[in-house]
């Protein structure tokens, strides 16, 4: 894959900025990881395996952006005065790899989060899968000939842009059409999340038709900017969010002191330590999470 970046040559500057924007995506991926896994247990069970999914998000985000960087490193030579290219080819197809596997999960997180189950769930589900591997794939056939072949990365961009804007219909259908009412401050953080999958997605097209707008070294600069910046929102931020939603959804299934249960001590073993279920105000113990049907 012959992509822009392998056209140009790049000040230091222009260069250590790439090379800084990709280590602040895996690292931020890498810490992404640390946060979901030591607070995948705040949400009841039916919602837990969002912060699951998250985790694997992180994992797979952080080789592909480790790679990326390893690639950018390897790709490019100082002549001293500018770096320039050298036997290996930088290769942004790592990223859509990398999108092959977290689009569908970030997308199946929503639904579990919404609280969707059954053959609604599997319908959305199956709908996600297809569009969000569709949109993917040829936009990443497109990449092929962006320094080649105008035309044709028009096309498959054009052909990916129909399947993207199918998944933002859905998306929206999901957040705004839930099969039961969620606590009024999750259905506000969720339509934080909507403008937040809208407003990084929308970082996407602009990055892969970067070759038209500015073939350049700082439009390089930008376009690895924009696709760093728009996973680490479309991926940390967006799963925090769906985290808390997932809390906060617990917490109205009474399961809001889940976490004090299982450190405060419990009087009745031996040597009065232990764990104690913590009773909610009224004297009532928390009922375990529901799960929403359909």
């Amino acid at each position: 894959m012959l992509t822009m970046e392998n056209l140009l040559t790049y000040s230091p500057v222009s260069y250590s900025i790439v090379s800084n924007t990709l280590t602040l995506g895996y690292a931020a991926m890498a810490a992404g990881l640390v946060y979901f896994v030591t607070t995948s247990k705040r949400a009841a069970p039916p919602y837990r395996l969002s912060s699951t999914l998250s985790a694997v998000v992180m994992v797979s985000a952080f080789l592909a952006l480790y790679q990326l960087h390893q690639t950018w490193l390897s790709a490019f030579t100082f002549n001293g005065e500018v770096w320039e290219g050298g036997a290996t080819a930088f290769n942004n197809g790592y990223r859509y790899i990398n999108w092959s596997i977290d689009v569908p999960i970030l997308l199946t997180q929503l639904l579990i989060v919404m609280g969707f189950t059954g053959a609604r769930f599997r319908r959305l589900w199956l709908q996600f899968v297809v569009a969000g591997l569709a949109m993917i794939y040829t936009g990443y056939a497109g990449q092929f000939y962006e320094a080649t072949d105008s035309a044709r990365l028009y096309l498959w961009g054009a052909i990916s842009t129909a399947f993207f804007l199918w998944i933002l219909v859905l998306v929206r259908r999901t957040i705004f059409d839930p099969p039961d009412a969620l606590p009024e401050r999750a259905a506000g953080l969720m339509r934080g999340v909507w403008w937040v999958l809208l407003g990084s997605w929308l970082l996407y097209p602009g990055a892969y038709l970067m070759p038209v707008f500015a073939l350049s070294e700082g439009g390089v600069v930008a376009r690895q900017i924009s696709f760093t910046v728009a996973d680490v929102v479309s991926k940390v931020i967006y799963g925090v969010m769906l985290s808390r939603v997932a809390e906060l959804r617990s917490q109205a299934d009474g399961y809001a002191h889940a976490l004090e249960s299982e450190t405060q001590p419990n009087p009745d073993r031996r040597g009065g330590a232990g764990v104690a279920a913590v009773q909610p105000q009224g004297g009532r113990a928390p009922r375990k999470g529901r799960v929403h049907r359909s």
